[in-house]
């Protein structure tokens, strides 16, 4: 599937509800990013992607990113050190897992969705949304850059 194709497929309203509903549970972040084709390594695409797109400025480095490369069938998610101290690499394995599963079905936005909602339980859990203090710091909307 070409990345037009994928971008034609992803209901981006579904998974920016998902990300605003997620959200709402957490004082942590979540981000999903679809990147154009590109050489390289997609790990490190996803990682600068975490920065440029402010994922790591969140106070309590609870942030995720969901980062998918359409072109190169490939996907990668990045939690920030403080989420990933308290759930482990099972947690960020079985989430792989769940977007495969949705992927290779061409269930993009169902797969993106079923991640945030999980990714959002986890972080609600960790880091309880606290409406005195906190502040969507990141926008919610897909991005396509």
């Amino acid at each position: 599937m070409t990345r037009r194709q994928l971008l034609r497929s992803i209901d981006a309203v579904r998974v920016k509800d998902a990300i605003a509903r997620a959200e709402r549970q957490t004082s942590g972040e979540v981000v999903v990013s679809v990147a154009p084709i590109f050489w390289g390594s997609v790990e490190k695409a996803a990682q600068k992607a975490f920065v440029r797109l402010g994922v790591i400025q969140t106070k309590e480095h609870n942030g995720v990113l969901i980062f998918v490369v359409p072109g190169r069938k490939k996907f990668m998610v990045l939690g920030d050190s403080g989420i990933h101290a308290k759930v482990g690499q099972e947690f960020w394995e079985a989430i792989a897992v769940k977007l495969s599963e949705h992927f290779r079905k061409g269930d993009f936005t169902g797969g993106l969705v079923g991640a945030v909602d999980v990714i959002g339980e986890k972080l609600g859990i960790h880091f309880p949304y606290d409406a005195a203090t906190d502040v969507n710091h990141l926008p919610d909307d897909v991005d396509f850059s």
